[in-house]
């Protein structure tokens, strides 16, 4: 079979990586792919958003199965494209990844189906937004309504955190349409876990769980980013209280969008808070998480292209999924400056000496390749996982791995997994 995969980051590089050990897959294609992918699949200079093109461009191959990365051409409508054109596609519809383009709407949606999830007030200017914060007391959270690259997310501890966030909003409008609503949200106390599941329109497979670290620094400080690395299992979810997500979150999820004509298949992404009182949904995506992918995958004990053309078909014929009892951390190295201005075309030594490391695999995020040599090309740059019969031997591994990789700006946390250990230490 011919498969082609969207998307140029962590996430799209391990989805080929593991693709490519299925026994059906022939060849995969890649827009527009990034230094590493190159390695798997072969790379087309067609840009995400192109959605004209790439329909064109899987047509003309005759592509068995195309699998979006990225949430911006899901919400742009890719999937509603490829279906019009008779082309197998795995994700979801625009009118169901609508859940991740709009905060707003997915404040409401749940809300509406009484899926657990922080109070909050959606404002459309600064007066209101300064109204809706002089209910609350610090701290509290104010989202961008549309898609901000995971980026779109501060939390508001005094004053002078609201006065940098209106300026960013609404003078600076940093976060362009997206910016223009804003949702001003109840902030939770709890530890945050990505659950995420693969749907067929009725049923949900569970994925293993994973944890992620947004935050650029150290013990969850500094802004937020798309993601500084994560591990899975995620420890913090026990079989109970994942079954809890299933049945009070997930499922209802499922229902009610196909209640609306919003019917979903796809991967659904929960990013929760395990509160005092239990799981509240923070956000939803519509896709695969990155670097939540690169820790998941690994530990996927089957083949990954028979469950992408079930759930994009509408009908799953496995009933759970099979995971290898192992532990997998990703560790994501990224250029100094990240989420905010940072240096490109830094030449990257070092991956193959990383990548013999037993149980490591370097998973390319920004990069391009010229001329036999591998550059920095984004904030995120490789993922580098490490796997090992514990979480503690798989994040000794995946920091073991991050040692050997040099270039001029490389910047990554160094806490990944440790409290989480701590923890099951002293437990």
């Amino acid at each position: 079979m011919r498969v082609f995969v969207i998307g140029s980051g962590g996430r799209e590089h391990a989805l080929c990586w593991k693709l490519k050990q299925s026994p059906d897959v022939q060849e995969i294609f890649a827009a527009p792919g990034n230094g590493g992918i190159a390695e798997v699949a072969t790379c087309v200079p067609i840009s995400q958003e192109n959605i004209q093109e790439l329909a064109e461009f899987a047509q003309s191959l005759q592509m068995d199965l195309t699998v979006v990365g990225p949430e911006l051409p899901l919400t742009l409508g890719i999937v509603d494209e490829f279906i019009k054109r008779g082309l197998p596609i795995f994700g979801p519809k625009a009118v169901a990844a609508e859940l991740e383009g709009s905060k707003i709407f997915a404040k409401q949606f749940m809300l509406r189906h009484h899926i657990p999830t922080p109070a909050a007030d959606i404002c459309e200017s600064e007066t209101e937004l300064l109204t809706a914060t002089q209910r609350r007391k610090f701290p509290y959270v104010l989202k961008a309504d549309g898609l901000a690259a995971g980026k779109g997310v501060l939390i508001i501890q005094g004053r002078n955190d609201l006065d940098a966030a209106l300026r960013m909003f609404f003078r600076d409008k940093r976060f362009g349409r997206a910016g223009t609503k804003v949702l001003v949200e109840d902030f939770l106390q709890g530890e945050e876990v990505s659950f995420m599941v693969l749907a067929d329109g009725t049923r949900a497979l569970p994925l293993a769980s994973a944890k992620d670290y947004k935050r650029v620094g150290d013990g969850d400080s500094g802004p937020n980013t798309g993601g500084m690395g994560s591990h899975s299992p995620a420890v913090v979810l026990n079989k109970g209280e994942s079954q809890r997500v299933l049945t009070e979150i997930i499922q209802p999820t499922l229902t009610a969008l196909a209640e609306e004509g919003r019917e979903y298949r796809g991967v659904l992404y929960a990013g929760l808070m395990l509160t005092a009182d239990g799981p509240k949904v923070l956000e939803y995506n519509c896709r695969f998480g990155d670097p939540e992918t690169q820790a998941i995958l690994p530990r996927l004990d089957m083949d990954l292209l028979p469950l992408l053309l079930q759930s994009a078909r509408g009908k799953f014929s496995v009933s759970k999924l099979e995971w290898k009892k192992e532990a997998v951390a990703c560790v994501v190295l990224a250029a100094q400056g990240y989420p905010d201005d940072y240096a490109k075309g830094l030449e990257i030594k070092g991956l193959e000496e990383a990548s013999r490391i037993e149980g490591v695999i370097v998973f390319h995020a920004g990069t391009s390749r010229k001329e036999g040599a591998v550059f920095t090309s984004g904030g995120r740059v490789l993922g580098v996982c490490g796997k090992g019969a514990t979480l503690a031997q798989a994040v000794s591994r995946a920091y073991g791995g991050a040692r050997e990789i040099r270039y001029e700006n490389k910047y990554h946390r160094t806490d990944i997994g440790q409290l989480v250990l701590k923890r099951m230490h002293h437990a």
